[in-house]
């Protein structure tokens, strides 16, 4: 089978998978502490990560050249997760995913006003419309007394920075330090929390707790192995495959409702997501 097909293949089930390890944490932490959870799926994932490297590097892959910037990726995926999972108590898993999706707009914004790159007026006006997507599924949220809908809000802010320091460290050499320091950070600071807030699961939970790692290890390995085989730019639009997911898994487990609200928003946000790739990418197509 040709590249690029098997590329897509294996980025629409990094998404799935994505979408599963997030169904299983909102699962997780509307039962357990918030904190149990996340640490659940760093720990989890930095022990799967850990011995993969191991095998493929040796002790190498703990040498990094810029360790603040990479403290501040971890730093910033790290919160991303603590308000997702947090938003996840209060809200539907579609339509904080839905919202999480704004990062790949925001990127375009932060890459003019801090990489120097050029954005032109079609890109504008599709961060706009982004804008506007996300302001139509969190508006009636907001009359609620917890505006929870603003948490996945700040995921989005979050991830867009975590996005823009990858792309800054995007090096052959800091790949494998990249890949540890994605979850190691968070798994130390929440092991040494874990004292604190533990709530002892049932067996149910006891094995959801060791799912939700592997799973998101899987989807950042699958997502890894799809952009080498092809570029970056050329699969983002399959990453929708985790909204999807979502939408899903949130009827069909959670029982949740699609608001109009929510899939009119969602259609706008991934529609403008989907016109800026194309902008980006219209002359190699």
């Amino acid at each position: 089978m040709p590249t690029v097909p098997v590329a897509i293949l294996t980025t629409i089930a990094a998404g799935l998978c994505l979408s599963l390890m997030d169904s299983i944490g909102k699962h997780l932490a509307e039962g357990l502490n918030v904190v149990e959870a996340v640490w659940a799926r760093y720990a989890g994932h930095t022990v799967a990560i850990t011995l993969y490297l191991l095998r493929h590097s040796g002790l190498s892959f703990l040498h990094t050249r810029r360790p603040g910037l990479q403290f501040a990726r971890a730093a910033t995926l790290f919160a991303a997760t603590l308000l997702m999972y947090t938003s996840l108590t209060y809200v539907p898993l579609a339509d904080a995913t839905a919202i999480q999706f704004l990062a790949p707009v925001l990127v375009t914004l932060w890459s003019a006003l801090f990489l120097g790159e050029r954005i032109g007026i079609h890109r504008i006006l599709a961060v706009l419309a982004g804008f506007i997507g996300v302001v139509i599924i969190v508006a009636p949220g907001i009359s609620l007394d917890t505006p929870a809908l603003l948490l996945p809000l700040g995921v989005a802010f979050a991830v867009s920075f975590y996005f823009i320091l990858t792309r800054m460290l995007a090096y052959p050499e800091e790949q494998d330090f990249t890949q540890f320091a994605t979850t190691a950070l968070g798994a130390l600071v929440l092991s040494c929390a874990l004292p604190f807030v533990w709530e002892t699961p049932g067996l149910t939970d006891v094995a959801l707790m060791c799912a939700i790692g592997m799973v998101g290890a899987l989807g950042h390995f699958l997502l890894i192995t799809a952009f080498s085989m092809a570029s970056a730019s050329l699969l983002s639009p399959y990453l929708y495959s985790q909204v999807f997911g979502s939408a899903l898994i949130s009827v069909t487990w959670f029982g949740d409702p699609l608001s109009p609200t929510m899939l009119a928003g969602t259609s706008l946000l991934v529609g403008s997501g989907l016109y800026i790739w194309w902008r980006e990418n219209r002359r190699a197509l």
